[in-house]
């Protein structure tokens, strides 16, 4: 017996160590598959690994999904209902992604040019709307998984009660005409054929723009008519834009803007002429040199009883005018500014030639040759300058509307605004006649 016992624990490790040393390979096989070429932290994901003491092993979890991007959210202006002036603007806005898709549709199935930013934040109109219309707007956005989001609006513009229009001029109802060259005395007007209660928002709306840049301001000579004027004469060269942008702008109770209207011109060479009636001459400086002399006959003086009562002035009166006009010739007679034609100062209509106007009551340059013995030295004329037909012409040829007439030491009452006496008005006068002062 005791030959056996000590042989049966040796038999038990063998065995032991038969069954031991695979499992051991194994583990060592694993561990190679598991440790990778760049050590335990390069392990891939969703890799089989070690696992803990107790021999079983784990997994690592995929990623989670992103969350879901904001939805787009769009905005319009004006509000869905809204009634409005043509000339506000139609704007769309969005946040969280970007416009694909903007319409603007008037009553009549027309959509209305816009314009979308680069980056699609944004689109705006780029014309201006109609009077009494709905219109309907649509948007569509996409958010950055281009989900649509999709606004859909209407409103309407407002339906005026009358409407004016502004026509662009200078003293005397004469057109300001574009492209034309004028004297540096211009006075531009804008006319309205409807008076205007809102002045404030109608001078608003008008605009003078001078290159090189002028001081000036407006003054309303009444409720239909503003002029503008310059502080001092424009310089030579300057190029002046007057705009009436009143379309869709309120002037009044129900009063809107008819239309826009824009005019450019220039001014040309310095011309001022200065009639004295001291010595009886009207000296003519270009560019402020003397370029000629011309005797000449003023207004007689003193008063006559004109149509209902009215006293006339047979003064040339004294004050800066302008160049209003041209006429050969023009038809004159006392009954224009209300004398009777068979009063005793008064005279039929007549032609008289190479007739220059500088006011809106009738005073002109003008040739006359049954006064040439009182030109130069005695004044026998309604008002008017004459002049023998040489220095009539020549005036007549070598000015343009809106050069300076200045008329002094002559008696009567003096050049009023409304006989185109703009610049017989000092500065600080004229400012006052701003709405917007």
């Amino acid at each position: 017996m005791s030959d056996v016992v000590p042989s049966r624990p040796a038999r038990r490790r063998n065995v032991l160590l038969a069954v031991a040393a695979p499992t051991l390979v194994a583990l060592l096989t694993v561990s190679a598959c598991t440790s990778g070429s760049g050590g335990a932290g390069n392990t891939p994901t969703g890799s089989a690994t070690q696992g803990p003491a107790d021999g079983t092993t784990a997994t690592t979890d995929s990623p989670t999904s992103a969350p879901a991007a904001p939805d787009a959210v769009i905005t319009a202006a004006p509000a869905a209902g809204a009634l409005i002036s043509p000339v506000q603007p139609v704007t769309v806005a969005v946040v969280a992604g970007k416009l694909t898709s903007v319409q603007l549709v008037n009553p009549e199935g027309k959509s209305v040019p816009g314009k979308l930013a680069a980056d699609g934040s944004s689109w705006r109109n780029a014309v201006e709307l109609g009077y009494s219309k709905t219109y309907t707007l649509t948007a569509v956005a996409e958010n950055v998984d281009g989900r649509p989001a999709t606004k859909k609006t209407k409103f309407t513009t407002v339906t005026p009660g009358n409407m004016t229009m502004p026509y662009l001029q200078r003293p005397g109802g004469y057109s300001l005409d574009n492209g034309a060259t004028y004297g540096v005395g211009i006075v531009p007007v804008v006319h309205f054929d409807e008076s205007i209660t809102d002045k404030k928002a109608a001078e608003k709306a008008l605009s003078v723009k001078t290159v090189p840049s002028a001081q000036g301001s407006w003054n309303w000579i009444d409720d239909q008519n503003v002029h503008w004027r310059a502080r001092s004469y424009l310089a030579a060269g300057t190029k002046v834009t007057v705009t009436a942008k009143v379309y869709g702008v309120q002037v009044g109770a129900g009063l809107y803007g008819q239309a826009d209207a824009s005019t450019s011109f220039k001014i040309g060479a310095k011309h001022v002429a200065i009639a004295d009636d001291k010595t009886h001459l009207v000296k003519v400086y270009f560019n402020d040199k003397q370029v000629r002399a011309m005797p000449t006959s003023m207004g007689r003086g003193g008063y006559v009883d004109g149509k209902g009562g009215l006293k006339i002035a047979l003064w040339t009166m004294p004050g800066t005018y302008t160049v209003l006009g041209h006429e050969n010739p023009a038809i004159m007679s006392s009954d224009s500014y209300g004398l009777p034609a068979n009063s005793p100062a008064g005279y039929a209509p007549e032609k008289i030639y190479w007739a220059t106007k500088i006011s809106t009551d009738g005073i002109y340059l003008h040739e006359l040759t049954t006064t040439i013995w009182a030109q130069g030295n005695t004044d026998v004329s309604h008002g008017c300058l004459n002049m023998n037909t040489a220095n009539a012409t020549w005036y007549y040829q070598h000015s343009v509307a809106g050069d300076v007439v200045k008329v002094i030491n002559t008696g009567g009452p003096a050049l009023q605004v409304w006989q185109n006496g703009d610049w017989t008005v000092p500065w600080a006068t004229w400012v006052k006649g701003s709405a917007l002062h």
